[in-house]
């Protein structure tokens, strides 16, 4: 039982050393978990409009500072649309109702394959409404859907989305955007949003590429106070498509508002004998089933990504539901199969514990790698962590010497219940 406690303290440091530590500490969204909520909008108008939006989009219709708008373009909705998909005649393809929207959504790709106006090949979307605050003029606010949503990107890779909302009177002539970036997640089944300036930024560039689009003038950004989710720093692009740039002005409508090398022969000339001589009966207990443990784990986490993209661009018979359905036995079980099965050929529970934990976290962070991510909600990095730590039980468990006395150990035990509370308790939203 007291080797059982040590492996499990080791895990839970290797998990904290190697996913969460790096994720909270370099993240900038970590911290963004629960959205701060505000009793009543300050709105946004402009100048020669009548109506006014408020700066956040919202699951539920209430305040709560959620995904915050960081596009505004002057312009008729549909030229809007028009210049952000031109290319030449656009046929859409039709969308499969099964699709859904990011955070907990997803999306599909829909443009065909061509030569946008912009270089973007943005296509339509649909997905969970997202709902935003508007007040037409007369001191009444609103909850209004999208008008449209468009999207670029890979539906098991990276992504970037866009929902747009037009003015609510037809002179105005004015589409706020809320504009991000997105990865899906294997481990929930649902995208999740990497951050805002990424996509605004493709946004501006796209309107900027425009011939009819004066960049110096009729591209600029606007302060609309409402930094803080994700990476967002109040600040958003503002296009001018008709010709004057009117600046707005905000309206209160409602009552409330690592160790450096020195010389020597490092990590040697920084350790002491005993430090020394336990390194290296380390090295000497490696052997090809430690790194074969390691290669299967990587292996197949990251071919699951690899596969669902391919599946998604080449195979049109499979449904985006059916290559999550497909796939995510290999996430589910297939990890921790193979991982008991490979490590119960190691001799150690130490040994086993720890390649199979360390593999699981570099697997992750390559998979961040490979779409893009740079920051990490703080609930990701927790239950990164957690399953890191169940893998890592599993491994130990099966090793040769936690099996002497009883193949159903405590070790295999306790990150088996861990491992599939963590996953369904994903799956049905609770962690």
């Amino acid at each position: 039982m007291r080797r059982s406690v040590v492996v499990g303290l080791v895990l839970v440091a290797i998990a904290f050393a190697f996913v969460g530590g790096p994720s909270l500490f370099t993240s900038p969204s970590t911290s963004d978990v629960l959205p701060e909520e505000d009793e009543g909008p300050d709105v946004v108008q402009f100048d020669d409009s009548e109506s006014a939006f408020w700066a956040y989009l919202n699951a539920a219709e209430s305040f709560e500072k959620r995904s915050p708008i960081n596009v505004v373009v002057r312009g008729e909705t549909d030229e809007v649309v028009r210049l952000l998909t031109e290319e030449g005649e656009t046929d859409w393809e039709e969308l499969d109702e099964e699709h859904e929207d990011a955070e907990p959504g997803t999306y599909s790709f829909l443009a065909d394959e061509g030569h946008h106006a912009t270089g973007t090949e943005w296509g339509e979307a649909a997905g969970t409404t997202r709902y935003a605050y508007v007040d037409p003029g007369d001191g009444e606010g609103q909850w209004t859907r999208e008008t449209l949503q468009l999207e670029d990107g890979d539906y098991y890779g990276h992504r970037m989305h866009i929902r747009l909302y037009e003015a609510p009177n037809e002179g105005d002539r004015w589409v706020a955007m809320q504009a991000h970036t997105e990865h899906f997640d294997w481990f929930t089944l649902r995208h999740r949003v990497d951050g805002v300036e990424a996509a605004q930024l493709a946004i501006e560039r796209d309107f900027m590429s425009l011939p009819q689009v004066d960049n110096q003038s009729d591209v600029t950004r606007i302060n609309l106070e409402n930094s803080g989710p994700s990476d967002a720093d109040g600040w958003a692009t503002l296009v001018d498509l008709v010709g004057t740039l009117v600046v707005p002005g905000l309206l209160g409508l409602a009552t409330g508002l690592g160790a450096s090398r020195r010389g020597g022969d490092w990590p040697y000339g920084h350790l002491t004998e005993a430090d020394r001589a336990r390194v290296e009966a380390v090295a000497d207990r490696i052997e090809a089933r430690h790194l074969l443990l390691a290669a299967t784990i990587i292996a197949l986490f990251l071919g699951v990504r690899v596969t669902g993209i391919v599946l998604e661009r080449h195979v049109d018979a499979l449904s985006m539901h059916a290559i999550a359905a497909l796939l995510y036995p290999v996430i589910a079980l297939g990890i921790p199969v193979a991982t008991y099965v490979i490590a119960a050929g190691l001799e150690r529970r130490i040994d086993a514990a720890v390649v199979a934990s360390l593999s699981l976290s570099v697997a992750v962070w390559l998979d961040y790698g490979i779409v893009g991510v740079d920051s990490l909600p703080v609930d990701v990095v927790g239950q990164r962590m957690l399953v890191v730590v169940a893998l890592g039980l599993i491994a130990g468990g099966a090793a040769r010497r936690a099996t002497r006395e009883n193949r159903f150990n405590d070790m295999l035990v306790l990150g088996s219940v861990l491992w599939i509370l963590v996953l369904g308790g994903t799956l049905l939203g609770y962690v």
